[in-house]
């Protein structure tokens, strides 16, 4: 066998299928906050697809924003208030 055939061989039976891609939105679709609420309406793939990437950027910012106010917070603390804050930061 041809080293050609082989690989497409193996590349075939590697792909997904569309109903796994499917199941796969589905189940990413049940995260989305804004999506999860409105579960009865069927979302089509990309649009799925746009808002996943729409809310990671939008946590991205919150992290960012959330990191930003811990360091003043412990910036503007005295030692005791910044030993405790990190202490629950740990936990």
């Amino acid at each position: 066998m041809s080293s050609r055939r082989s690989r497409s061989r193996h590349a075939g039976s590697s792909r997904i299928t569309d109903d796994q891609i499917n199941d796969l939105v589905s189940k990413l679709q049940q995260l989305l906050p804004e999506m999860h609420n409105r579960r009865s309406d069927k979302k089509s793939a990309t649009k799925v697809l746009q808002e996943t990437c729409n809310y990671i950027r939008s946590l991205h910012r919150e992290v960012d924003d959330l990191s930003e106010r811990l360091s003043e917070l412990l910036e503007n603390a005295d030692t005791t208030q910044a030993d405790l804050i990190r202490s629950l930061i740990m936990q």
